[in-house]
C-alpha cells in the first residue's frame, strides 16, 4: 500500500517570470506563488513543463526555490520539478528540495534517449533514491509522452512502488489520456494520482483521484477550486463544464505564451509576457484577441494580486 501523503486539491506548475537581463525575477516569482495559494491552490509546483523548468539552470532553479521558502511560502506546499537527463542533476536538485523541507518532488523520467525500457527507468529511480538516501523524500512520478516521449508505464509505476512504497506515492498524468489515468487508478488505490488538465478533474475525483496539477490553475485557480469543493454536488457537471470551455479557449493558442499574456494584460505588467527562447510571446493582436475572447465568452477576469 502507498504511503500516504498531503498534496490534494489543485496545484499549479508555477510561471516563471524573467527580467530585463532575461534572468529569473525572484521577485514577480514570489509575488504569483502567494497569490496562487490566496486564489484557491492547494499547492504549487514550480519548475514544471508550464514553467519553462527545462529552459531553467540547476542554480537558477534552486536559487527560486529559495525565494519561495525565505519569502514565506510553506515548503511543504511545494512540489519542485526536479528530473533531468542527467542523474547527477536530478539528485543535486532533489536533495536540495528535500533539505528545503518540501513535501515531494516531481521526476521526469531521463527523457534524451528514447525507446529505453522499463528496466532502465527503474533503474534510474531507484539510483536516484539511494542517491538521496533520505526518508523525507516523497516522489511524485511525471508522465508527460506529448513533450518528454519517454513515458512511466502503470506496470513500471507498480514496481516502484512496490520497492519504495514510502517513497514513491504519487504520479501527474499529462499524457491527455483518460484511459491511462483510469488505469492508474484502478490499479494502485491510495496512490495519488492528479490528471494534468482540470478537464479530467471531476472524473478523477469521481474514481479516487487527487485533484490536478494545471497550466492553468495559474489564471483560473478559483474557479478549479470550486469544483474541487463540491465535487459531489449537484452543480459539479455543470461547473465542469465551465472550467473546461476556458481552458479549452486558452490552449486553442500556445499556452504558455497565452497564460503569460493573461497575467501581464491584468497585472498591467508587460514584463510578464517575457519568455526565454525557444518560446517566444505572442503577437499583440492575437494575445489581446484571446484575452477579449475569455472576458466575452465567460465574462473572465484575473483579480488582482
Amino acid at each position: 500500500m502507498p504511503a500516504k501523503n498531503d498534496f490534494h486539491g489543485v496545484i499549479a506548475p508555477v510561471l516563471t517570470p524573467f527580467g530585463d537581463d532575461g534572468n529569473p525575477d525572484a521577485v514577480r516569482f514570489l509575488a504569483h506563488a502567494k497569490w496562487l495559494l490566496a486564489d484557491g491552490c492547494t499547492g504549487l509546483a514550480p519548475f514544471g513543463t508550464t514553467g519553462e523548468a527545462n529552459s531553467l539552470g540547476l542554480q537558477e532553479r534552486m536559487d527560486l526555490l529559495e525565494a519561495l521558502a525565505a519569502g514565506g511560502v510553506d515548503p511543504t506546499l511545494l512540489m519542485p520539478g526536479t528530473g533531468l537527463c542527467a542523474l547527477s542533476d536530478t539528485v543535486k536538485l532533489t536533495k536540495h528540495a528535500v533539505d528545503l523541507g518540501c513535501g515531494g518532488a516531481m521526476i521526469l523520467p531521463p527523457f534524451y534517449y528514447k525507446a529505453v525500457d522499463d528496466d532502465g527507468l527503474f533503474a534510474y529511480y531507484a539510483d536516484l533514491i539511494e542517491r538521496v538516501g533520505d526518508d523525507r523524500l516523497k516522489i511524485y512520478l511525471y508522465h508527460i509522452p506529448p513533450v518528454a516521449v519517454v513515458g512511466i508505464s502503470v506496470e513500471l509505476v507498480g514496481r516502484l512502488i512496490e520497492a519504495y512504497p514510502d517513497t514513491v506515492v504519487g504520479l501527474k498524468d499529462s499524457s491527455g489520456d483518460w484511459s491511462n489515468t483510469k488505469a492508474l487508478l484502478d490499479a494502485y488505490p491510495g496512490f495519488t494520482v492528479f490528471p494534468g488538465s482540470e478537464i479530467f478533474l471531476l472524473e478523477g475525483l469521481r474514481n479516487g483521484g487527487a485533484g490536478c496539477i494545471t497550466a492553468t490553475g495559474n489564471v483560473n485557480a478559483r474557479m478549479i477550486r470550486s469544483l474541487y469543493d463540491d465535487w459531489q454536488s449537484d452543480r459539479a457537471d455543470s461547473l465542469q463544464e465551465e472550467i473546461t470551455n476556458l481552458r479549452t479557449t486558452i490552449q486553442a493558442r500556445p499556452m504558455i505564451p497565452m497564460l503569460k499574456a493573461i497575467v501581464a494584460h491584468y497585472r498591467n505588467d508587460s514584463g510578464w509576457a517575457r519568455l526565454r527562447p525557444p518560446f517566444l510571446p505572442l503577437d499583440a493582436g492575437e494575445a489581446k484577441a484571446g484575452i477579449d475572447e475569455l472576458a466575452e465568452q465567460y465574462g473572465f477576469e484575473l483579480k488582482a494580486a
